[in-house]
């Protein structure tokens, strides 16, 4: 989907904002515990940098957890195959997602009026893990779909057109 370029690209963007995090996080947090003397206790409804430097990581972190599983199941859509994708790593993946949410709504305060306040603020890997959670459903209903068009077909003799080894950018 992305030419070479591009990815390179990308991934070069995506190595520097990751290490501008590792640097500024750590130093906004050194320096929150060293003024913490001098700042007046601030309320529990507002929202300090580094709090909202998490919340952002966190969407950030939900739209390409959300956006991973985009690619395999256009492939598996477009192929109308799932052969060479695992389908333990979905399960592992599926399973890790729903006990991840679980725990997030198990640990949820019985107050009515907290909850409200810790659901927004688990908001993100609540989309996260039960958003990966439903994609990965569908990528499950592929397997099926695909399993018995691939049954159908495996009792025709079927001469090799395409090569094993494809570039993924012409696939």
């Amino acid at each position: 989907i992305l030419g070479n370029k591009s990815l390179k690209n990308f991934c070069i963007t995506w190595i520097v904002v990751c290490v501008a995090l590792c640097v500024i996080l750590p130093c906004q947090l050194l320096l929150r515990n060293r003024d913490q003397s001098t700042v007046i206790e601030r309320s529990n409804n507002s929202l300090d940098m580094i709090e909202m430097s998490g919340f952002i990581c966190g969407y950030i972190s939900c739209v390409f957890y959300l956006g991973s599983r985009f690619p395999q199941l256009y492939k598996n859509f477009r192929r109308r195959s799932t052969e060479g994708t695992s389908y333990l790593l979905f399960a592992l993946a599926m399973l890790g997602n729903c006990t991840y949410g679980l725990s997030l709504v198990l640990k949820m305060p019985a107050t009515k009026s907290i909850q409200a306040l810790y659901f927004l603020h688990h908001l993100p890997w609540l989309i996260g893990s039960f958003g990966v959670l439903f994609l990965d459903i569908f990528v499950t209903v592929q397997f099926l779909l695909y399993r018995q068009h691939e049954e159908r077909q495996a009792g025709a003799v079927a001469l090799e057109v395409e090569p094993l080894l494809v570039n993924e950018e012409t696939a």
